[in-house]
């Protein structure tokens, strides 16, 4: 298989390496500046952050706040990593080019499939949870009117121009945004006490009601699982900044400004839930923290707000989604690490694979349906973990890349890892302390098994692919 050296791209430029190469150029680069902003702004805040992170509360109670700095501060070295290489190469594969390079055609192939095998997944959860929602609110209609007519507008979208996906990302993001800094406003005057109508907590919230750490050790190890995984689509920026009108500069951008978003939208929305409600609020977990504070504010149809705000996450995230796994796929293709009649390219988009991408989602809907506590439960499990594997592999890359950068190109360093190489080991030994914490929860563990089963499938397939492709070169 042939693999192009980290150092033989021109500066700038975006590139996919592997058999049957194609020149990721052929995709068009018509993500603005603007779009790759709101993006990177906007990514980070997910339906998991305003309704799954009740859960979290309920377990670790304020010590949440610790796990989300923890957790954040994990996903900031993993995105310094793959900002560093992704700056260095940019390349419509992300990481799995980078693993690829640095590691071995087996490696970019498990780490790709297996994060395409993850966006299909989440596309069919996230278009059920919207489905959900606008049948609450039209009684009459069918559930799966709702997921047919979501999968055909952002399949449309995708299909169209990549022009159309930044767009929408564009406004969903700003929503999302505006949403959440009008609750950070809003709390912070409540604490404060100078919202009317409310009294200054203080701290009463914080220490009281079984103290910082209610539910001990072991209530904050369940809620630093339940952060970590709110995290997860962050990659997807540096998957767009590939086909920006400045990749280099697109991904500089984003992965510097990851420190604050993460701190002010995760972290402080967090530390403003903990300290004006009662953590162990019933209503934090039947109704979702957000709506609980809205409601102790006397927000009007706080419920009915939340609502509106997470389906545009929900959207945002299924447009997101396609996105990514089409174009995952299609490097993924053009490497020889999938179906070659995927990688046509007509009008600058990979509509194939945003065909099969989507394809994949809506059978993973279907499967829902008709198995919802088997199959469905089955692959929601499969990629339970596979962040963790998706982050495990940036960081091997990383050490090996940054290397071979120094010794080559040291001029592609546009973004370093802090401290390298110990800040590298550090973020590994986080992964693997998370899939050790993941062994200790019965939840979890079944999700880590049945991730470990798909990722050593897939490592194998690679493996013996790029053995097979070796021995074709050598005959």
């Amino acid at each position: 298989m042939n693999r192009t050296s980290a150092s033989s791209a021109p500066s700038g430029a975006v590139e996919e390496t592997g058999a049957g190469e194609t020149a990721a150029s052929s995709l068009s680069h018509g993500l603005k500046q603007r779009h790759l902003s709101m993006i990177a702004l906007g990514g980070v805040i997910g339906a998991g952050l305003f309704v799954g992170s009740g859960a979290g509360i309920a377990a670790a109670g304020p010590s949440i706040v610790v796990a989300y700095v923890l957790s954040g501060l994990l996903v900031l070295l993993v995105m310094r990593m793959l900002g560093e290489m992704s700056a260095a190469n940019p390349a419509s594969g992300s990481f799995s080019v980078h693993a690829e390079r640095a590691i071995g055609p087996w490696a970019g192939f498990t780490a790709g499939w297996m994060f395409w095998i993850t966006l299909c997944v989440a596309l069919a959860a996230e278009a059920i949870g919207a489905a959900g929602i606008m049948v609450q609110w039209f009684p009459g209609t069918e559930s799966w009117m709702w997921v047919a007519l979501f999968m055909a507008v952002f399949c449309g979208t995708n299909l169209a121009a990549v022009s159309n996906f930044g767009e929408f990302e564009f406004w969903f993001a700003a929503l999302k945004i505006a949403a959440i800094t009008i609750f950070l406003v809003l709390g912070v005057l409540a604490i404060l006490g100078v919202l009317p109508g409310t009294d200054a907590p203080g701290g009463s919230h914080l220490s009281g009601d079984g103290g910082f750490l209610p539910n001990g050790v072991n209530g904050l190890v369940v809620g630093l699982l339940a952060s970590v995984f709110a995290y997860g689509g962050l990659e997807t920026v540096t998957i767009a900044a590939a086909e920006s009108e400045n990749p280099v500069k697109s991904v500089a951008v984003a992965v510097r400004t990851v420190m604050w978003r993460i701190a002010l939208f995760y972290v402080g929305s967090m530390l403003i839930v903990v300290t004006l409600i009662p953590w162990n609020d019933k209503a934090v977990v039947e109704q979702g923290p957000y709506v609980a504070v809205l409601n102790y504010l006397d927000i009007p149809a706080a419920g009915d707000i939340m609502n509106v705000i997470v389906l545009i996450a929900l959207l945002s995230a299924m447009n997101a989604n396609i996105y990514g796994a089409s174009r995952m796929s299609y490097s993924l293709v053009t490497r020889g690490e999938g179906p070659a009649f995927l990688g046509r390219v007509t009008g600058g988009v990979p509509r194939l694979t945003v065909l099969a991408s989507s394809f994949f989602g809506f059978v993973a809907v279907l499967l829902s349906y008709w198995w919802p506590d088997t199959i469905f439960k089955w692959l929601l499990n499969m990629v339970g973990a596979a962040v963790l594997v998706v982050w495990s592999f940036i960081a091997v890359a990383q050490l090996r890349m940054r290397t071979r950068l120094q010794r080559e190109a040291p001029e592609k360093l546009v973004v370093k890892m802090w401290l390298f190489p110990y800040l590298t080991w550090v973020a590994l030994a986080g992964t693997a302390g998370v899939l050790v914490l993941m062994l200790r929860e019965s939840d979890t563990r079944s999700q880590l098994y049945a991730t470990a089963a798909l990722a050593i499938a897939l490592a194998i397939t690679g493996a013996v692919r790029q053995r097979m492709a070796t021995a074709r070169q050598q005959a």
